[in-house]
């Protein structure tokens, strides 16, 4: 089945809420070599205003890999996942991650565009704090190959 083009204007629920771990984030900033202090000292992040460490901006990815997973898990999406390549990401922040934050997120898909026999399909997963408060906009494209 070919990406369904009625994906565009989905909106998905809320994710469950997702507690921030200061060792989740001095893992995530160890696998991706982000080296600057903030991200595993809560003594450096305090210097800097922050409440404990500072998550690398990247990973905002691990929420909205939550809202992601609900969209693989469409039946009448047409994506599969074997032929999925994620092509792009962008983040657009209010505010830095921090450990100690309660964030939800929410997915909605903003275009499904034909590239040859291939489909792209962009989606953007708004992720808010405790009060609600909007943190980051996580925009992926996903290039979905066609059947063979």
């Amino acid at each position: 089945m070919p990406v369904n083009p009625e994906l565009v204007g989905r909106v998905f629920p809320p994710t469950d809420p997702y507690l921030v771990g200061r060792e989740k984030v001095r893992e995530f900033a160890r696998a991706v070599f982000a080296t600057d202090p903030s991200h595993t000292d809560p003594e450096a992040a305090r210097a800097l205003g922050y409440a404990d460490v500072v998550a690398p901006p990247t990973f905002a990815m691990v929420i909205q890999d939550l809202t992601l997973q609900q969209l693989l898990a469409e039946p009448d999406s047409g994506i599969a996942l074997e032929r999925t390549i994620h092509a792009e990401q962008r983040f657009r922040y209010t505010r830095p991650i921090v450990a100690g934050d309660e964030l939800r997120a929410s997915l909605s898909v903003v275009g499904v565009r034909a590239v040859g026999g291939n489909a792209m399909v962009t989606s953007e997963a708004e992720i808010t704090d405790a009060a609600g408060e909007h943190v980051v906009t996580a925009t992926s494209v996903l290039l979905i190959g066609a059947e063979s």
